[in-house]
């Protein structure tokens, strides 16, 4: 997923000052994961094993990962999607429908 769908769409965008945060899930960070994180977003990648570590229990990005991620989620999932390309604009929707 992240070589064929989620890097050539960064490459649709300028990136350059993006950070990739990704948590510290043992099932997220293999070694190949890793690499290719590292290649793609360089010292701007926090994650378990990355030059940035995952910082637990953050006040600043615990709220990502218990409220953010399930609420886009339950939008993404409304309408019960049945294959990918109605998931893929579902996702792009949502995300692009957040407010600060």
């Amino acid at each position: 997923m992240i070589t064929n769908s989620f890097i050539p769409e960064l490459n649709n965008h300028d990136v350059q000052e993006l950070w990739f945060q990704q948590d510290g899930a043992t099932c997220h960070t293999a070694r190949t994961t890793i690499d290719l994180l590292k290649d793609t977003f360089g010292d701007r990648l926090m994650s378990r094993f990355g030059p940035v570590n995952w910082p637990p229990r953050s006040c600043d990005l615990t709220p990502l990962d218990y409220f953010l991620w399930g609420y886009v989620k339950s939008l993404v999932y409304a309408d019960k999607p049945q294959t990918l390309d109605p998931l893929e604009d579902n996702i792009r929707r949502v995300i692009a429908d957040i407010r600060p």
